[in-house]
């Protein structure tokens, strides 16, 4: 086992990775930036490093300072969360040719799936379904012979993208030019990458993942399915687990795909198969996340299983000791962020009170405290709920009642849109797709105002 890790992350994720690492017994080192210096990664560490001003270029996603705090604090591994440098192969490896363990997959499968066209190929070779789509677009002209060959509407998406960044749907022809350059665009300038393709938008679908675990012996197991459909600007507020929409028989074949999926590339540590759903049950491969996911807790509230604890014993040398465990019960999991709850943009400012709830069927991974300031530098999540029920209803009674006891004084949150999203009767019915928040909450809310 590791002698030291260095965190290379924070918020409520670093805090996280901190208390797997002291369950284990090992020593952990945070590190932070000068905005984070009151954060709780730094305070409820026994160690932890300054590694440069707020921005995250000149700080977190620093390599070589991250690189000089493990070899000056003697931390032999490095477990990067998620976000950040969690997908970056070169830091994997920067992280090996200094000596380091790098908590996480092998730069090689990184690669194969960090550029979204080459995945899709690889995973059509594989025998796993994919959504029809083009390979990277040269121009326009190519853009528009790829499109009506696909057929309309299409999606235009960053072949290194992630983050719903750099992707938008495309109606018709007349909407193709401006979204092919915005998203070229937009690709370039987030992840130095301006290359774009097209895939066919499957209309109203669902965005279900699988949970993978591989050791370095050939056993490759998922651990269910969640449920990632309600989405504002693409990225995931509410998660559960497992999926109202599954039933044994389809969770048994989606969990096949997605182990043959990371079987096909070598695949070693935990990693997410993410899929789209259409509404006659077809469900397409849309990507693989190559590290731990936001939404990780509910699939722990549901199989009993430690993902951090394993993804570090993985990393160790240690072969699984576990196999594909049934869902037991249900788990919902609600983002907070400091975000304006009618608008979604950002909402940063200084944390007053700050009132979390307790109990034990509920759980909160919080990255602030009350003093805090929020900054407008990094991602607005301040805190994730997650709660567990012994059927959905109960999971979504428990959270409900847990976010009327959430707090944040001094800033907005989204924790409004979230209780209006868990009591819309849409969503108790467990009739969700990705476009919900923009068809149930936004609509309604311009039809009123029409009124």
């Amino acid at each position: 086992m590791f002698n030291k890790i260095l965190i290379a992350n924070r918020g409520e994720i670093a805090v996280r990775i901190l208390r797997a690492c002291q369950e284990l017994g090992i020593p952990a080192v945070t590190v932070y930036s000068e905005a984070d210096v009151q954060a709780p990664h730094v305070l409820q560490a026994e160690e932890s490093y300054l590694i440069g001003p707020p921005p995250v270029a000149q700080s977190y996603l620093n390599m070589h300072k991250i690189l000089a705090v493990a070899k000056e604090s003697g931390a032999d591994a490095i477990h990067p969360g998620y976000g950040l440098l969690s997908e970056n192969p070169e830091f994997v490896r920067a992280c090996i040719q200094a000596g380091l363990t790098f908590i996480g997959p092998s730069p090689e499968a990184m690669v194969k799936m960090g550029e979204k066209t080459m995945a899709r190929a690889l995973m059509e070779k594989a025998g796993v379904p994919v959504v029809p789509g083009s390979e990277p677009l040269a121009d326009l002209p190519e853009a528009q012979i790829a499109a009506e060959t696909i057929g309309y509407p299409v999606m235009v998406k960053a072949a290194a993208g992630g983050g719903g960044i750099g992707m938008q749907v495309v109606n018709n022809p007349e909407e193709l030019e401006n979204a092919f350059q915005t998203c070229r665009s937009r690709a370039a300038a987030y992840f130095g990458n301006g290359s774009v393709y097209l895939e066919k938008f499957l209309e109203g679908p669902r965005h279900i993942e699988l949970q993978i675990l591989a050791d370095h012996y050939g056993k490759t197991i998922h651990l269910n399915e969640r449920e990632c459909s309600i989405q504002r600007r693409h990225q995931k507020i509410i998660e559960e687990a497992p999926s109202p929409l599954l039933d044994e028989e389809m969770r048994r074949r989606m969990g096949e795909v997605a182990i043959r999926a990371a079987q096909a590339i070598n695949y070693t540590n935990a990693g997410t198969v993410e899929f789209l759903v259409d509404k006659h049950r077809n469900f397409y491969f849309l990507e693989m996340n190559t590290r731990l996911q936001v939404e990780h807790p509910v699939t722990e509230m549901i199989t009993g299983v430690d993902l951090v604890i394993a993804q570090i014993k993985i990393a160790a040398g240690e072969p699984l000791s576990i196999n594909t465990l049934p869902p037991k019960g249900h788990s919902v999991e609600c983002r907070i962020c400091a975000e304006d709850p009618v608008t979604f943009f950002p909402a940063p400012g200084t944390i007053g009170d700050l009132e979390l709830p307790s109990g034990p069927k509920l759980r909160i991974d919080c990255g602030v405290s009350a003093g805090y300031t929020v900054s407008p530098y990094y991602d607005p999540m301040v805190a994730k709920v997650i709660t567990w029920g012994e059927n959905r209803q109960q999971a979504i009674g428990a959270m409900v009642a847990a976010l009327d006891k959430c707090k944040f004084n001094g800033i907005k949150t989204n924790i409004p849109v979230l209780k209006e999203i868990l009591l819309h009767p849409r969503f108790r019915e467990g009739a969700i797709t990705t476009g919900f928040i923009s068809e149930n909450i936004v609509d309604s809310r311009k039809a009123s105002l029409k009124k």
